[in-house]
């Protein structure tokens, strides 16, 4: 089922967003596109406890040369939650990657942040024909390197929780102080259900600790970007030099951002993708 955008175009262009809800063997999975239909495919994975809405300060910026296309995953934002269903970061990125063949998508730079970054790995590693190259944002390299915040945690016997609550486990995606976390991105957690919360973080979990991600990549051959905020209080930035394991791999330490560089700054993050898919 396809709905089409009543609001403006992007950019003037000749698209206007188009929300999808495609049903697939588990779960009706959620898209929505930006930009010319006919443009290169440049498709955007969130991370844990997010949805396709964390990227929407950076789309305007991305659609007058690309297909930007949003996936939210099975259990969050506006895909099913349902409680069956594999929720392994592998499950996951072949339900992206049949949803891309449901849209006709036969090539796409595919950009993830944070745990997304793992999804995105997992789809090349099933999908190369698919994959022309891959842009890691914040993504940690292996669980060596992430940074815990016991603070921060939200009490799952209380569900759902406060705004309050909320804005704890979410202050540690960003780095500038008095960042105002956009409302309807703690409704996104809000209306996970504690299964598909714990069992998403946990499948991260256990897919890097399997492998690390490098590892994965430098067996791949597939052109690489990593992006990252140099003040990230959930990964340390300094592992992203991991990721020069992978050969021809490019490393950007973005100084002032945190976790989350496409909300701090859409037009810093914009441009090292841009520079980057112009060239694949």
């Amino acid at each position: 089922m396809t709905i089409p955008d009543d609001g403006p175009r992007v950019n003037g262009g000749p698209e206007a967003t188009e929300h999808s809800t495609l049903p697939l063997d588990d779960g009706d999975i959620y898209v929505c596109e930006d930009g010319p239909r006919d443009a290169p495919a440049l498709l955007l994975i969130h991370g844990s406890a997010s949805s396709t809405r964390s990227w929407d300060p950076l789309v305007p910026l991305l659609t007058r040369s690309h297909r930007v296309i949003r996936i939210d995953l099975l259990g969050h934002g506006r895909s099913a939650k349902p409680a069956g269903p594999s929720y392994a970061t592998p499950e996951q990125a072949r339900r992206v990657g049949m949803a891309l063949d449901r849209l006709g998508v036969e090539h796409a730079v595919v950009v993830g942040h944070s745990s997304g970054g793992a999804v995105a790995t997992a789809l090349a590693e099933q999908r190369s024909d698919l994959v022309t190259a891959l842009a890691l944002v914040n993504t940690g390299p292996n669980l060596d390197a992430f940074i815990p915040s016991g603070s921060a945690a939200i009490e799952l016997s209380q569900w759902p929780p406060s705004d309050e609550q909320l804005r704890r486990l979410a202050g540690t995606a960003f780095s500038r102080a008095g960042y105002e976390v956009p409302q309807e991105l703690l409704d996104e957690v809000r209306h996970m259900t504690p299964h598909t919360l714990t069992t998403t973080m946990q499948a991260t979990r256990d897919y890097m600790e399997q492998r690390p991600l490098p590892d994965r990549l430098a067996t791949l051959g597939k052109p690489l970007l990593v992006i990252f905020g140099a003040d990230d209080r959930r990964w340390r930035s300094s592992s992203a030099a991991d990721y020069h394991a992978v050969p021809g791999a490019k490393v950007e330490l973005l100084p002032g951002l945190g976790h989350s560089p496409m909300l701090e700054d859409p037009p810093r993050t914009a441009a090292a993708l841009l520079a980057f898919s112009a060239i694949h």
